[in-house]
């Protein structure tokens, strides 16, 4: 009798046909994703929320919120876990559309807009 064998690394898959595919329909970051879409985040005064007409554009401010209420939720403090998190995590993957923010970013993001994100984890945690 054999054992249970694995796939080939090697081998070329169609792992997942859609990254949509792998997020059931009562995940929890559907309601993430559905709560912030909702919000008016240039009302609520988020940096970035209106562009630049120069330089690099920057993530958008429901992406990077996104990110951080998962990281609230699932008890992911650090920024540096929250970047790994973007590459190996397949509902972090969808929640942010399959961006990848380094730690600085995501860590200045948190730290310049700390007074409209208290409220806005208020009101998410209240939905």
């Amino acid at each position: 009798m054999k054992h249970i064998e694995g796939h080939n690394r090697d081998q070329t898959t169609l792992f997942p046909a859609a990254l949509d595919d792998s997020i059931t329909r009562e995940d929890p970051v559907r309601s993430i994703d559905a709560f912030f879409d909702s919000l008016d985040l240039e009302h609520m005064r988020f940096m970035h929320a209106i562009l630049q007409e120069t330089g690099r554009p920057p993530y958008h401010p429901g992406d990077l919120l996104n990110l951080s209420l998962y990281g609230y939720l699932n008890r992911i403090r650090s920024s540096r876990q929250l970047e790994r998190e973007t590459q190996r995590n397949v509902e972090v993957m969808w929640l942010v559309k399959r961006l990848t923010p380094d730690c600085t970013t995501i860590a200045d993001f948190r730290r310049n807009n700390r007074e409209p994100i208290q409220p806005i984890c208020r009101q998410f945690t209240l939905f």
